[in-house]
This record gives C-alpha cells, structure tokens and sequence, in this order.
C-alpha cells in the first residue's frame, strides 16, 4: 500500500501546504493544503477527550478576525460532533437541554461561513458537507437542496483550486451515507482532478486497479469509467475489445471477492454498441448470461444461453446453458404464466444424452414432476425410476427428492403441499398473481462448493400501514440443501452434499391471500 500511494503522489506531484489559520483565496496558490490547519490540530486534542463545550469556549475568545471563518466553521463542527456524540452514549440530559442551542449553532456557523467564502475556498464544500450531514441526521425538508448545493459547490471549488483530498472526502462521506448518485459525481470529480493532463493510459488503469484492491467499488468505477472514455477515443477495436472485457470481468458476479453485476452488465452493453457483435466469443457470451442470471435478469439470460448453445454446441457449459433455460422458461418468466413447452423441449435435449450430468439427472426430475403436476403419473413414475437408476450414489439430494415424489404417487397422495402451492403458481395460465415483485429471495452465495452452508432469505416489499405488522407464512420448496423450514422463517441455511444447478422456491401467503412466488438458482461446484 506504501508503495501505491508513493506511485500515485509521484504521478500527481501533490504537495502540502499547511499554514496557520490558511483559507484559500480566488488569487492564492492552486495547491493542496489543509483547512484552517491550526485549528484542525487543536480540534483534534479537545475532541479526543470529548472536550466540546471546552473548545466552543475557546473559539468563542479568538480574537483573529482574519481567522473569523474558519472560528465558525469549526464552532459548526463541533457543536455537531457534540450532538452525534450524545446520542450515542444516550446522554439525555444534555442533549434535550441544549440540543436546540447546539443545532441553531451548527446552522447559523456553517451558514455564516458559506455566505462569506468564494467558491475557491476549501471552507465552502466543507461547510456545505457539514449542513448537508446535520439535515440528513435531522431528517430535515432541507435536506435535498442542501446536497445539491454541496455537490454544485464542490464542483465549482474543485475547478478553482487542486485540492482532491478534500474532494475525495465530500464523496466518501456521500458514500457513507449511501448516497451513491451524489458520491460518483464527486469521485468523478476526484479523479478529474488526479487525471488532469498528468497520466497516462497504464497509470490510470492502476489507479483503477489499486481502489478495486482496496474495496472502493465507487471510486474504481468512476476512474474506469474515465478510463474506458478514453481507450475508446484512442485505442482501436483490436486493442480496445480485450480491455473492456477485462473490466467487465472484474465486476461480474463471483463466488469470492468484488463484483457489481449491473456495472460489468452496463459494459457489456457499451461492448456491443462500439464493435461488432462477433467480438463476444465463448467465453465472454456464457459470462455474461452467467452474471445476469445471478442478477436475476432471467429473460435476457436465458436468451445468451441459447444464443451459447446455438454458436457453441460443443461448449463445456452446454449442459448448464440449456438446464436453466428450461428453468428460465419454467419458473422465472414474469408476469406468470411460465411456457412449459420451452421448458419440456430443452429438458428432453438433456434427458436423451448418454452422459449423465447433474443438469442430465435433473432433466429427469422435472420431467417427472411436470407430468406429476398435470397427473400423468405413468409418465411421471418412469422419468423419476430413470433418475434413481442413471443417478446411482452420485447425486443424494436429487435422488431423495425423486423418491419422495414416488412414494406420492404410489400411495396416491397429493403432491407435497409447498411445491404444488409453488408449481400451481408458476404453471396456471389463470395463476391469481397478476402483480408480481414483492418479494425477492436472496441467497448469501450463488456460486457454492459442496457442503458450504449459505442462507436463503425471503425479503417482502409490504406497503406501509398503521396497523400490527402482518404476519406472513412462507411455504419453502425445492432443493433446500438438507434444511426443513418452517411457515414462519423467512430464511433457512443449508448445504448440498453434490454439485449442480439447484433451484429453491417460495410462496409468500398473508392473511389476504397469496403475495407472491420467488425462484433462484445456485450452482454447486
């Protein structure tokens, strides 16, 4: 780390200057310093020990007038530190005494100081961060003016003076707070400034490279983006195609590490406007219908995976491709109903292969329970028997499942409840889910090695009502990994003993009737 930041100051050619009480000026040196530096110093001793009303006291006796600015900001700040600190140590005395004098002195400092200051002095985005920061604590109606100001402000200040520190910390905090639209324009600004006639193409993509290592997904994406801007302008197509797929494949999803799937799709996208559609071969064609099936894009998944097998009938991943199309076709199409011919055909492809996949084992099992659902159970009995004699040991959890779906049909019972509750909801062309959405089911990996536990979770979207919380029942089914949930548990954890594609399913009921059916795919490997 010591060295990356040695390489990016001797690109830069930053400096520091720090005097006392500084404040920038339109006529003052374009260069990277710290505000008020002095009193940064001494605000940082009196709020270690949280020493607030003592360094307000302090201020208050400053008699530097040319200081004036830089006295109010830091009376704002910490008065405001003073706040955040007394709720956190639930200090109730004080904070419902005083709290009211405290906000007026936060409001009333960093509003003098923004109406003293020009845009190129490092105390107006400051105090603009500050302000923006106290009404989005408070909830406040200012809240949203308040971060257009800091973002328009930290723009103009960013093309007054060669300050990236203080740009980078207005987007940190932004960030902080969740506010990502915000947070990459100010990046973007950030990386303007670092990249400003002084770099060149290598330098930047390692500055990209170097914020991905250290977790920064915002800021890395905002220097590739830069960056992408330019090879696209300057490199040509043969050169420029294995760069960006080289981006998209830092962000794809993975089963370990980094990844924002719709940034790595939002590439991909940007691939196919600039160069021909022949530059995506094998590999990067299964990638991307791969990501954005687990971003749960299923429909223009599953049109890359038919895409795949039609250019690619020999890829390795022709199995997989063609089981989750069927799945797709079966359970993922929205609105419902799902098209169970596309489904039935591209299972049969599997089903009548010699060599026996997971995908191949499980073609039988859906095979099997299509027939079961629709009560041929002739048809159904002999996909299930060709599933237990082709899987052999190899495939315990599809294996159990399979016997379970026998033992209905020679006992004449019912399909278990949940998955006929869950196929019922999928397969009906009269399904009564018009409005689907609500409900997403997540899991904490979509990629798993054998016998690695995760958790399904069911997250609800329900609107807001002043009455008791609604009490919701969750009827689980599929491969469960080993795991018996009950109707109440909006999440479980599991493990599967073998490797394939697994699909778990969920119906959501509340006392009004069915909400909503879920689906998701992991593969085991």
């Amino acid at each position: 780390m010591l060295r990356n930041l040695w390489f990016i100051s001797a690109v830069l050619g930053v400096f520091l200057w720090t005097p006392v009480f500084s404040q920038t000026t339109a006529a003052a040196p374009k260069a990277v310093h710290v505000c008020c530096a002095e009193l940064e110093e001494l605000k940082i001793k009196y709020l270690k020990n949280n020493q607030y009303n003592e360094f307000v006291e302090f201020l208050h006796k400053s008699k530097d007038k040319t200081s004036q600015n830089c006295v109010n900001y830091y009376k704002a700040f910490a008065r405001y530190a003073q706040l955040k600190y007394l709720e956190e140590k639930q200090l109730w005395d004080d904070y419902f005494t005083n709290g009211n004098t405290y906000r007026d002195q936060i409001e009333s400092n960093a509003k003098k100081v923004i109406s003293s200051v020009d845009n190129a002095n490092c105390l107006r985005p400051q105090s603009r961060l500050l302000l923006w920061q106290f009404y989005f604590d408070q909830q406040s109606t200012f809240t949203q003016q308040a971060l257009d100001d800091l973002i328009t402000d930290s723009g103009s200040y960013a093309k007054e003076a060669n300050d990236p520190a203080l740009i980078k910390k207005v987007a940190d905090k932004l960030l902080e707070y969740n506010e990502k639209p915000g947070s990459r324009e100010i990046y973007k600004l950030y990386v303007n400034q670092l990249v400003k006639g002084r770099i060149s193409l290598s330098e930047l993509k390692d500055i990209g490279a170097e914020f991905y290592k250290d977790g920064n997904l915002d800021l890395a994406q905002t220097v590739y983006d830069i960056y992408i801007e330019k090879i696209t302008k300057e490199l040509p197509q043969d050169k420029l195609v294995p760069e960006l797929f080289e981006i998209a494949g830092l962000f794809v999803y993975k089963a370990e590490g980094l990844f924002d799937m719709a940034y790595a799709e939002n590439i991909y996208s940007k691939i196919e406007q600039i160069v021909p559609k022949d530059a995506f071969g094998q590999e990067e064609i299964y990638l991307r219908a791969f990501n954005l099936e687990k971003y749960k894009e299923y429909q223009k998944a599953g049109g890359l995976y038919l895409k795949l097998i039609e250019l690619y009938p020999e890829t390795k991943h022709y199995d997989e491709a063609v089981y989750k199309i069927a799945m797709i076709n079966a359970y993922a199409l929205l609105p419902a109903p799902a098209n169970l011919a596309e489904a039935r055909k591209y299972l049969g492809l599997l089903a009548s292969k010699t060599v026996f996949t997971p995908q191949v084992i499980k073609s039988f099992y859906h095979l099997g329970l299509f027939a079961q659902w629709e009560g041929d159970n002739a048809i159904a009995k002999d996909y299930y028997s060709l599933l237990l004699k082709n899987a052999a040991d190899s495939y315990p959890s599809i294996t159990s499942q399979a016997r379970e779906r026998l033992k209905e049909i020679e006992e004449n019972k019912e399909m278990e409840y949940n998955l006929k509750t869950f196929l019922d909801l999928s397969l009906k062309s009269d399904s009564s889910l018009i409005e689907l959405g609500k409900a997403e089911l997540k899991s904490s990996s979509y990629m798993l090695v054998k016998n690695k536990e995760f958790t399904a979770s069911s997250l609800v979207s329900m609107p807001q009502s002043g009455c008791n919380q609604v009490q919701l029942q969750f009827l689980w089914s599929g491969d469960l990994g080993g795991a018996d949930p009950g109707v109440e548990q909006s999440n479980f954890e599991g493990a599967y003993p073998d490797t394939g594609t697994k699909e778990v399913n969920v119906v959501i009921i509340s006392p009004a009737g069915t909400i909503d059916r879920s689906f998701v795919m992991m593969d085991v490997y």
